[in-house]
This record gives structure tokens, C-alpha cells and sequence, in this order.
């Protein structure tokens, strides 16, 4: 599975470790969004590549990650696309299985809202913390191996058609989720493969990692 993990310049959820761990753990390429490369020089990770303005980021350390070979790519401050966009756009055409958002989460709400809303413009998309991880479902989607987590279900658009739950604690079919409900909130897998599958619409859905640092 090729694996990128993109930095933007939200909060660095977690500790140190947990990040350092899950690139460890899953390998892959390492891009930066602007203000993301602060969080880069707090865990010590060089990466391939940052764009942005660079309106969020002190000169040496892009000085620094320049002496290290990393490609710098400036835009200017004015433009139509915010730095997170422009850099998924770029690693969207290189094909990856998964692209895991770091740093997405956290900071200003409305920076954080219209991240969460590059789910569904970008496929394979996985916004991650130490304590969750939030990602779009696209009409059917299997979960293997979740059982006992707590998984919700948000509806991002007017309805969600058609809605069956297949293994959850609390089961649907075919039922029509509007913005707004919470009915899909806090179900817990309970079978070895779940299943969830819908017609039309656009649904995220939220896996708690961590309660209270007791792992879920």
C-alpha cells in the first residue's frame, strides 16, 4: 500500500511519540502544507516537499529544510486555493491508497471545517490524532478488524439515502440519515466485518482511538 502523510498548520494532537510511531509503523512519503513544517521541525521529520505562502512558518526553518534537500514551492497570498488544497491536489495525482492528514485538526474552527471538507474532493483522505480518526465514506465501505470500537456516522450534506449499518450495535437499513441526527452517533462495531453502505449523499465517519487515555 503506498502511503503519503501531508502536514498542515493545524495542532499537533498528541504526543510525539504517537506520530513518530505511526510513520514508523506505516511508511511512507512525507509532504508539508506551509505552517505544517512547524510541527515537522517538533518531531525531527525532514520532508520531500512544502508548499504554501510561507506566511505561517519562521525563514530559517525553511532555510533549514532547503539545506536538507527538501523542494520548496512558494505561492503567493493571494490566491484562490488555500496551501493544504493546492499540495493534495498535487499528491491526489500521484495515486496513493492513502493519504493521512496530520495536523488537519485543531486550531482555527473554520480552517478545520473546510479541511474536513477536502474529504470530498480528494479520495483515500484519513484526518488523524492520537485520539480519532475521521474520514469519508463513499457509498460502501467494509471495517475489518474494528470490532468493539466506537465508530459515528455525520451526515456532510442535506440526506443520506438509502443508509444500512451491517454489524454495528445499532444496525440500519435502508434508512434516509438528514443533517442533523444524531441516530448514527456512538455505534460500536460488533462483528469481525461491518458493513456500511448508502445510494446518495455524503457521510464522514468518526473512530475514537482513545477515551481518556484508555485505548479503544
Amino acid at each position: 500500500m503506498r502511503v503519503a502523510y501531508v502536514f498542515f498548520n493545524g495542532e499537533l494532537l498528541g504526543s510525539k511519540e504517537y506520530y513518530l510511531n505511526l510513520m514508523k509503523k506505516n511508511k511512507g512519503d512525507i509532504y508539508c502544507a506551509d505552517g505544517g513544517a512547524n510541527l515537522l521541525e517538533k518531531l525531527g521529520v525532514v520532508p520531500m516537499e512544502i508548499w504554501g505562502d510561507f506566511d505561517s512558518v519562521p525563514e530559517n526553518i525553511l532555510e533549514k529544510y532547503e539545506k536538507s534537500g527538501v523542494i520548496i514551492k512558494r505561492f503567493p497570498k493571494d490566491k484562490d486555493f488555500t496551501d493544504g488544497e493546492l499540495i493534495l491536489k498535487y499528491i491526489s495525482e500521484k495515486k496513493y491508497d492513502k493519504i493521512i492528514v496530520i495536523g488537519g485538526l485543531g486550531g482555527r474552527k473554520d480552517h478545520e471545517l473546510t479541511n474536513l471538507n477536502l474529504m470530498f474532493k480528494f479520495k483515500n483522505l484519513i484526518f488523524v490524532s492520537e485520539t480519532e480518526d475521521i474520514f469519508a465514506i463513499e457509498n460502501y465501505r467494509e471495517f475489518v478488524g474494528e470490532k468493539g470500537k466506537t465508530i459515528s456516522f455525520v451526515p456532510f450534506s442535506e440526506k443520506v439515502e438509502n443508509l444500512t449499518l451491517k454489524g454495528f450495535k445499532y444496525p440500519l437499513t435502508n434508512y434516509t440519515l438528514h443533517q442533523g441526527e444524531s441516530i448514527c452517533m456512538s455505534n460500536i462495531a460488533q462483528e469481525d466485518i461491518c458493513v456500511v453502505s448508502f445510494d446518495k449523499g455524503k457521510l464522514i465517519g468518526y473512530k475514537i482511538i482513545y477515551i481518556g487515555g484508555i485505548l479503544c
